[in-house]
């Protein structure tokens, strides 16, 4: 089975912490697609089997890409709690350098670990190896933090290292399950 975890495409909201929150999307939109549907396998006759997170930001490009769309709330980037929408800038040194030492295991206010958003999407891969057709494509829709975990995940690298991984708006990463395990086959495309 090959999935292809997709990043959304670029969004207009310069130093907002947005995990949860719907940002709009840049301008750059069509042409980020276009770049995309270009790096993407050929669609079988049956079409690809999409899943989603549903983020505003990620649901356009899904259904841009096909009708038929599955939205899966495990798929959503970590969740800020009461950063939220606010300005990164604007965030009280108290909460966020406890936070930016230990982002792994930590959680913003009313908020969500690392490891609880490794958790969600690490279910949501297991399932899917049970559930699809393992013939035709799975391309998942979703953002940056749900990317680099679920690559730790795949390759047993510690959590602390997730940002370490580059993953740009509207890249593709590739994993494959074969013999029992997950392999990584691209990487920010």
């Amino acid at each position: 089975m090959e999935v292809y975890l997709i990043r959304h495409t670029a969004v207009q909201a310069p130093g907002l912490c947005y995990g949860h929150h719907d940002v709009p999307l840049a301008d750059t939109f069509p042409a980020e697609v276009a770049q995309l549907q270009a790096k993407l396998p050929p669609a079988p006759v049956t079409g690809y089997q999409v899943f989603s997170s549903p983020a505003l930001r990620c649901r356009l490009l899904a259904e841009t890409l096909t009708p038929h769309v599955v939205l899966d709330e495990r798929l959503r980037e970590v969740h800020f709690g009461t950063w939220e929408n606010r300005l990164w800038d604007e965030l009280p040194p108290a909460e966020t350098t406890p936070w930016m030492a230990d982002y792994v295991t930590q959680a913003p206010p009313q908020g969500e670990s690392l490891v609880a958003l490794q958790q969600r999407v690490a279910a949501f891969l297991a399932e899917l190896v049970t559930k699809v057709d393992p013939e035709a494509p799975v391309l998942v829709i979703t953002h940056g933090g749900p990317i680099r975990a679920l690559t730790c995940h795949c390759l047993q690298i510690p959590l602390r290292n997730a940002f370490q991984l580059r993953i740009d708006f509207a890249s593709i990463t590739q994993l494959k399950w074969q013999y029992e395990r997950w392999h990584l086959t691209g990487l920010n495309k």
